[in-house]
């Protein structure tokens, strides 16, 4: 096989990026080892930043987001029995952010690219990214019993950090940065409405907790528990229970509790790898970065970082320079890091270290007092939660 880009990984960056080049005219290929219903199933991110759904709507894939989708123009934080807004429009020109799950986000993107664009195919393994350094890089990938090759111009590898695209790069050449947290998200999907109307993050004395949704009938919501526990050692009861304790309120408010459909324990970890280009071969997403859930950005950065590609390499066809192509890795990075720091900075400021002391404790609190009397304080993470600008 043969084409222009091929792209490894049918998550929502590798789908928007092969329908990106097809509005731009540029063949793909998409190689997704999962059958279709497995991506359009696995449950992931659910918060979209302003950029992000700007760039759907523009890919045409924003009208069941906007018909179904759930925008939102502020969150809550919670401390201290004490609630405080942020109000996204009013601290930062108009911006929101909106709920709307990656599965649906795929479905969209997978209709449109079976309906109009190139090759996606399913349950096609791949197996290694060979020659990048030269003009014509390949993939080998297995599929339907038989290996092939895909000759490329370029590969992006949008194949998470379980992929095979990030091992292309030699190791002489790459740098990782990474923190692991000693904590994880319980989280569950409730069949019951949202007990509030936007999302509320909640800093406890025995942990953080967040309310989230799916749509206005399904809740999302997640407790923090020690790093390796087990989802099953929870019951339904203990997890309402604790997120009653976690989301009290000096005002009254109460939680609805509902019958609990899905339950698992998320890992905490930030990880970066440099460079994200090695020759013809552009790492995106989780291939590349790794973020801690509490800032809502894994996808959102995976969005920048395939919206960035397109622009260079349209600019590369258009001017006939590669400038923009050999500035991918640094462009993304800068936006990788501010997103890095953020969600950094949202997780040190509401979760409960389990050796923490009184002053930490008391220096959180005072983080957040900060937040909720300075209107600078409160742009800044305003700014940050619905979108740093692509580059």
């Amino acid at each position: 096989m043969r084409t222009t880009v091929g792209i490894i990984g049918a998550g929502p960056a590798g789908l928007l990026l092969a329908r990106l080049l097809h509005d731009a005219g540029v063949d793909s290929v998409v190689l997704e080892s999962r059958d279709r219903a497995y991506v359009e199933h696995r449950q992931r991110a659910g918060i979209l930043e302003q950029g992000t759904v700007d760039v759907l709507r523009e890919a045409g894939a924003g009208e069941r987001m906007d018909r179904e989708g759930l925008r939102h123009d502020g969150i809550e934080l919670r401390f201290a029995k004490q609630r405080h807004r942020v109000d996204f429009p009013a601290l930062t020109g108009g911006r929101s952010v909106m709920v709307y799950a990656q599965t649906e986000v795929c479905k969209d993107l997978i209709a449109l690219q079976l309906a109009e664009g190139g090759p996606l195919l399913f349950e096609a393994e791949a197996l290694g990214v060979e020659d990048a350094d030269t003009d014509r890089p390949r993939v080998r990938f297995r599929h339907e019993g038989r290996e092939d090759v895909l000759e490329c111009d370029y590969v992006v590898g949008c194949d998470g950090f379980w992929g095979v695209a990030r091992k292309a790069v030699p190791a002489a050449l790459s740098r990782t940065f990474e923190r692991t947290y000693p904590f994880g998200w319980l989280g569950i999907l409730a069949d019951v409405p949202p007990s509030h109307d936007e999302l509320v993050y909640a800093r406890h004395d025995r942990g953080f907790a967040l309310l989230s949704m799916r749509s206005p009938a399904v809740s999302r919501l997640y407790l923090q528990v020690p790093e390796g526990t087990d989802a099953g050692s929870w019951s339904d009861d203990a997890i309402w229970a604790e997120l009653e304790r976690r989301f009290e309120t000096a005002d009254g408010w109460r939680l609805e509790r509902g019958p609990v459909t899905q339950k698992s324990v998320t890992p905490m970890r930030s990880y970066v790898h440099e460079p994200m280009r090695y020759g013809r071969l552009f790492l995106a997403g989780d291939a590349a970065h790794i973020v801690p859930p509490t800032g809502a950005k894994g996808l959102n950065l995976a969005v920048g970082d395939v919206v960035t590609f397109a622009r260079a390499l349209a600019y590369e066809r258009e001017k006939g320079s590669p400038e923009l192509l050999d500035a991918y890795s640094a462009t993304c990075l800068r936006r990788v890091w501010q997103a890095e720091r953020f969600s950094y900075d949202m997780t040190s400021l509401l979760h409960r270290a389990p050796d923490a002391t009184p002053f930490e404790d008391r220096l959180q609190l005072a983080r957040l007092e900060r937040i909720a009397s300075s209107r600078a304080a409160e742009t800044d993470l305003a700014e940050a939660y619905t979108g740093f600008p692509f580059g």
